[in-house]
């Protein structure tokens, strides 16, 4: 199938090798990416270019089974989801192919984890099942090998002294948290940080009123005492991440890449630059689906970055009933 490891990928024309070839693999035997290109009468011979590849509605993994793969299913992750709201499922059939992305994405962007004690404020997810969030900042700690490397649930002073101990220190901290918890963090303490780095991971949960970035990173800028706050960008459906360093410019290692779509025509490329839905491709996704359409807005800019601009609401999601009623 694929001719290059994606995770030995550098330039744009590895990528593209790459991604056609998983398209390839994927068009035949993915069955519902497969039965979706043929109800968009799409021959995986016609498709030459990135630009040309149909991108499978992210709503297809609540209702359908999205595999390429025929081997055992090692791990099921699930998406949160409110009472009664069915769930995202992603069957993952090699549980190493996240764990290299991870790995390999946090080393890209941040250095080696052993160099860091990572500090976990994840209440949200870690009161569920199935996080592929937890499963990946769980073994980030072990890998740290640190001994005030943990989750911290509702101990929020213990996460408190240890985060003024630690940074007084001058060791080097990585405080991981869904950004209602950091809110409560900060509004229980005031900090001046000098050796730490604060990323959200977004979402209120339900539990607070939905801020805009600039309002909440802000605000934990303040709370942190620190200059810039980071976010880490991924979902159940993917096994990578893209992260920010700070003013909401996330940008992707090199197997994974952001398009945006035409929010009236889902099968026109837009320009760099231009606002649109969010269409991602994940090449260590090979085993499920690589290419999905998202139903967050943004906008894409040179050295494969982008931002995230919001969400779309129901009513404008277009060409995504095709299998619906399958």
């Amino acid at each position: 199938m694929n001719r290059i490891d994606p995770f030995k990928i550098r330039n744009h024309s590895d990528f593209k090798e790459v991604a056609l070839d998983v398209f390839k693999f994927q068009a035949t035997n993915n069955l519902v990416y497969k039965e979706f290109l043929e109800l968009l009468n799409i021959s995986i011979d016609s498709v030459k270019n990135i630009e040309e590849i149909p991108f499978l509605p992210i709503q297809f993994f609540k209702s359908h089974k999205i595999i390429s793969s025929k081997n055992t299913v090692e791990q099921i992750f699930l998406s949160s989801g409110t009472t009664g709201m069915s769930q995202s499922k992603h069957f993952v059939t090699d549980i190493t192919l996240y764990e290299k992305s991870y790995n390999k994405a946090f080393e890209y962007f941040y250095g080696n984890v052993k160099n860091y004690t990572v500090l976990a404020l994840l209440p949200a997810y870690l009161e569920r099942e199935g996080s592929s969030l937890i499963y990946m900042v769980d073994d980030l700690i072990k890998k740290s090998n640190k001994p005030k490397s943990g989750f911290y649930l509702n101990n929020l002073e213990e996460l408190s002294n240890n985060l003024i101990e630690l940074d007084k220190k001058g060791e080097k901290i990585l405080l991981i948290g869904v950004s209602f918890a950091l809110l409560d963090l900060v509004e229980n303490k005031q900090f001046q940080l000098k050796n730490t780095t604060i990323m959200e991971t977004g979402g209120m949960k339900g539990r607070r009123k939905e801020l805009i970035r600039e309002e909440l990173h802000e605000i934990l800028s303040n709370g942190f005492g620190v200059k810039e706050i980071h976010s880490e960008y991924g979902m159940t459906e993917l096994l990578s991440q893209a992260y920010s360093k700070g003013n909401g410019v996330f940008k992707c290692p090199p197997w994974m890449k952001i398009l945006t779509r035409d929010t009236e025509d889902p099968l026109t490329i837009l320009s760099e630059g231009k606002s649109g839905g969010m269409n991602i491709i994940d090449l260590a996704n090979v085993n499920s689906c690589s290419f999905i359409a998202t139903q967050d807005l943004g906008k894409t800019h040179k050295n494969n970055s982008f931002e995230v601009l919001g969400r779309f609401d129901n009513s404008d999601i277009r060409g995504c009933n095709l299998l619906i009623l399958k």
